[in-house]
Parts: structure tokens; C-alpha cells; sequence
């Protein structure tokens, strides 16, 4: 078998850098293959504005944001007001400025940067008729990369599954309630334990469910993944009555890990094997009250190449930041942290990621990367 199947992530995964106009602006991706993206995360790096997720499913439109920093339901911070990715193309997507202003994707001469992810597949799974999950799905579904994403409507049902189109088991699912001003759930297999639940949009450890935040993914499978949502914090997962919509990723060797390390407290920190040059990394902490920090492989520019250390996090709207006391190096098989900083590199504590690829370590005919 071939180590990977991918040998251009850039069919499945950008960054764009772009700078704003105030007004509408098509932005084109860079990569090797074109790219129409289903899912779009866009963020300014020069203000204190806030991430804003658009998608195929939910359609890309100006009431249509939600937020990884705030609880906020879909359409409740006015992306009609404030910018909004207003359509995408074969290779990109249009940055709309608001009818007030373009804070959140389109400011002239603001700098901002949009992450993409491919899906592009119809999905439809009635559960009645297929026999699949308990709750009718449906969705955009990519099962070469290993990402869908999910709408259903929620029950409030313990134990209720839906099903994720991934035809393989996932390694991290991030849901919202799209409906309910709820913190958002994330579930990632390395998490110290099965009932554990992360929240995207604030800095809280790992919480066991025994807490306040009853409602998890609780058991998850090659065709669906169940919902534990029998206490009154369950409207992150299964709101009832509730749209809800699931980022869903599985792992493909070469182009995309999702993994935990361990922290050692050293400047010559952990390195983290991927088996591919990172394009994009997220880490948080399991154990402490730490931001969920992100690097790509674009926004480096106050020091171009190692280490890495522009930085933005997803649970607060704060401006990318230069932050030497988070540096990373991103090397030909993985990354390695080059700080003994908390919020990633903190000794003996558990660290999860989620990471894609810039270059596969070795192609699919078996040429090491860097020797092509």
C-alpha cells in the first residue's frame, strides 16, 4: 500500500492571505490544485475581530456566521452587518464587506486570513430507511480527506447517533448548536478520558462530564458517533429541536493528523511526529486553562521560516500576535516546540493537535518529499 494517497494537500486543504478592499473581493487560492472550499474560517490579523465560520451546508451568506470565541448562535453577531464570505468559486471565495462596516472579512487595507477545507459531496442519510444512526443527517462529505460536515436536528435524546458519511472512524468532531447561545463541543480521541468534552471558544481544561458540561459525544464509529445529552448542558451536542451542525475529520496518513504529545517544560521542547510538513497545527491543553493556539505555514512573515511564532487562537478575537514565547519549528515530518511556554509545552501535561499537510514525508510512489 502506498504511504499516502494525497500528494497535493492543497486539493483538499489552503490558506489565503488576503488584504481588503471595503467592499467585495475575490480571493483566489495559491496552491498547486484548484480548490472550491465548503468550509471557510476567516479571521483578521490586524484587528481585534472575530473568527467567523461559513459553510456549503449552512450556506454562505451574511446572516449565516458563527463564531469559534463566542457561544453565539448562527447569525447572532450580524456578519450581514460586519462582512461575510458571500459565495465561493473553482479556485477561491468572495470576501463581502457588511452595510455597516467589513470587520470581520473585509476592512480595506485590513490583512486577513482564510482557512479552507474541501468537502464537496452530497450527503443525505435518512435513519428511518438506511437503518444508519437514529437522526437524519445531511451534509458535505470528502471521504479522501476525511472530512464532513454534518447538519441534523436535535432530539435531546440520550444515546441518539447520527451518522458523519466518513465511512471510517473519526479523530475529532466539532459541533455547535446553531440555534442556542452554547459553548461549542470538540471530542478528539486522545482526550484523557471518553466522557471528556473541550470547548473551542474558551480556555477550560479537559472537562470530565461529571461537570457542568453534560452534554459530549459519547461513543464514536466508522458510520456514526452517539450523543450524551440527558442533563440540561446538553444543547451543545443535541439540542432539542435545535439545527446543529459537525465539523467531522478522519485521519489520512500523509495529509492529516490528529494526535496528543506530552509536554517536557524545556526550550528544546517536544517534537511531534506527523509524518508530513504541517501546513496548519492546533494545539491545546487537556489539563489547564490554556488558548487553543494556531500556526500555518502563510502567516510567518515578521521572521519568514523557523521558528514560527504568528500566532492566533481560536477562543478570543485578539490580533495575530508574534509570539516569540510560542514558537514552533515546522520540519519535513512534523513540528517541534522551541519554548518551555505553558500553553504549549508545559512538563508531563497532555496536549492534543490537529494537523495538515503542507507535503507528504514520502509520496505515493514511495520518493521522500524532499528529494522530488
Amino acid at each position: 500500500m502506498a504511504y499516502t494517497t494525497i500528494d497535493d494537500p492543497s486539493a483538499y486543504f489552503q490558506t489565503a492571505l488576503y488584504t481588503g478592499n471595503g467592499g467585495t473581493l475575490a480571493v483566489t487560492n495559491d496552491g498547486n490544485s484548484d480548490m472550491q472550499p465548503d468550509w471557510v474560517w476567516a479571521k483578521s490579523r490586524t484587528q481585534a475581530n472575530s473568527h467567523v465560520f461559513f459553510d456549503v451546508v449552512r450556506t454562505f451568506a451574511g446572516d449565516k456566521e458563527i463564531q469559534s470565541n463566542n457561544t453565539g448562535a448562527e447569525g447572532a453577531s450580524d456578519s450581514a452587518g460586519y462582512g461575510y464570505i458571500s459565495a465561493v468559486g473553482s479556485d477561491g471565495f468572495t470576501a463581502q464587506a457588511g452595510s455597516t462596516a467589513g470587520d470581520y472579512t473585509n476592512v480595506n487595507n485590513q490583512n486577513y486570513v482564510a482557512w479552507q477545507w474541501k468537502a464537496g459531496t452530497s450527503f443525505s442519510n435518512d435513519a428511518s430507511s438506511t437503518s444508519v444512526g437514529s437522526i437524519d443527517s445531511t451534509g458535505s462529505v470528502n471521504t479522501d480527506a476525511g472530512f464532513s460536515i454534518i447538519a441534523f436536528t436535535g432530539n435531546n435524546t440520550n444515546d441518539a447517533t447520527i451518522a458523519h458519511g466518513l465511512g471510517t472512524t473519526p479523530a475529532m468532531i466539532i459541533t455547535k448548536n446553531r440555534e442556542d447561545a452554547v459553548n461549542w463541543r470538540v471530542w478528539h480521541k486522545n482526550l484523557p478520558n471518553a466522557t471528556d468534552v473541550l470547548f473551542l471558544n474558551d480556555t477550560n481544561a479537559a472537562v470530565a462530564t461529571s461537570g457542568h458540561a453534560n452534554g459530549y459525544i459519547k461513543t464514536v464509529g466508522s458510520a456514526t458517533y452517539s450523543t450524551h445529552a440527558s442533563n440540561s448542558d446538553a444543547n451543545g451536542v443535541n439540542g432539542d429541536g435545535d439545527a446543529m451542525i459537525a465539523y467531522c475529520f478522519a485521519e489520512k496518513q500523509g495529509y492529516s493528523k490528529f494526535g496528543s504529545y506530552k509536554g517536557n517544560g524545556n526550550a528544546d521542547g517536544t517534537f511531534v511526529y506527523l509524518g508530513f510538513k504541517p501546513a496548519w497545527v492546533l494545539v491545546k491543553n487537556t489539563a489547564d486553562t490554556d488558548d487553543w493556539t494556531i500556526w500555518d505555514n502563510k502567516r510567518e512573515d515578521y521572521a519568514p521560516g523557523n521558528p514560527n511564532e504568528s500566532i492566533l487562537v481560536t477562543n478570543n478575537a485578539d490580533a495575530e500576535l508574534d509570539a516569540t514565547a510560542r514558537s514552533v519549528d515546522f520540519l519535513s515530518n512534523g513540528f517541534k516546540l522551541r519554548t518551555n511556554n505553558t500553553e504549549i509545552n508545559t512538563n508531563a501535561e497532555v496536549y492534543i493537535y490537529m494537523a495538515f499537510a503542507e507535503n507528504p514525508f514520502v509520496s505515493s510512489t514511495g520518493i521522500p518529499t524532499p528529494a522530488r
